[in-house]
């Protein structure tokens, strides 16, 4: 039985005995296919790296890093930090969530032009407010100063338990903006007056060159037409004998 068995393992090829061989592991064993399964267990996306390795901030002079931290880098560089989306749902425990704004939210306004509260879409009465974001990563404590729009409604919920600074525009930077325009008229005015003067300068100018034009002109034609005077019989001898006696 043995030599059988030798002499047919040696003129088959290694795949059909390979399924020989699992073929009859699996009559012989019963329900043991489980264990012909590839362990899964330890697989991961792309998200799941990004997950185990997202940080709300990055360090701009970060070191080196590894391929899993280089990763969630690369995810948070393409996230815009101007203006975050908050979640309200607890915010009577004082539990804020935050997170930035992707290329998508940015687009359409989302956290700009509309309410930077993720279940909220209201548009009218947005005000800009600045929060200190306490956060928990990786045991660590945390903290960030982030700015988030929200409408009238939304704006009470995220100040019930604290009271946040509002971002509003400055009067004086108001009044700095209205001296501007002011003093740009003002140059503008006197500028529309030089070249008014300017401009009269030049037309007086232009008038006398015309009068001095004319005057070279009448002068040039003046003689023109005009015959000599006949002199005298004596006038001519007189001038004879004045060129003779030279």
């Amino acid at each position: 039985m043995a030599g059988d068995l030798r002499s047919v393992w040696s003129t088959t090829s290694t795949y059909d005995l390979h399924k020989r061989l699992i073929n009859q592991y699996i009559l012989c064993r019963p329900g043991a296919t489980t264990q012909l399964k590839r362990d899964t267990s330890r697989d991961r996306r792309d998200i799941d790296v990004i997950r185990e390795n997202h940080r709300f901030l990055w360090d701009e002079n970060e070191g080196s890093l590894s391929w899993e931290a280089k990763l969630a880098r690369k995810y948070y560089d393409k996230l815009f930090k101007e203006y975050a989306i908050c979640d309200l749902t607890h915010f009577k425990s004082n539990v804020v969530a935050m997170r930035w704004r992707v290329e998508k939210e940015v687009v359409s306004g989302k956290g700009q032009f509309s309410c930077g509260e993720k279940h909220c879409s209201n548009s009218e009465d947005l005000r800009t407010w600045e929060v200190n974001f306490g956060y928990l990563e990786k045991g660590e404590k945390k903290n960030a100063l982030v700015k988030i729009r929200l409408c009238e409604e939304c704006s009470v919920k995220l100040n019930s338990t604290k009271k946040h600074r509002e971002v509003t525009k400055s009067k004086k930077n108001t009044k700095q903006t209205k001296k501007r325009n002011i003093s740009t008229d003002q140059e503008v005015s006197v500028g529309e007056t030089k070249k008014i003067k300017t401009e009269k300068v030049d037309e007086v100018i232009n008038e006398d060159a015309r009068t001095v034009n004319d005057d070279e002109e009448r002068a040039a034609w003046r003689g023109v037409g005009e015959l000599p005077e006949e002199k005298s019989r004596e006038e001519e001898f007189n001038d004879y004998l004045q060129d003779l006696f030279l």
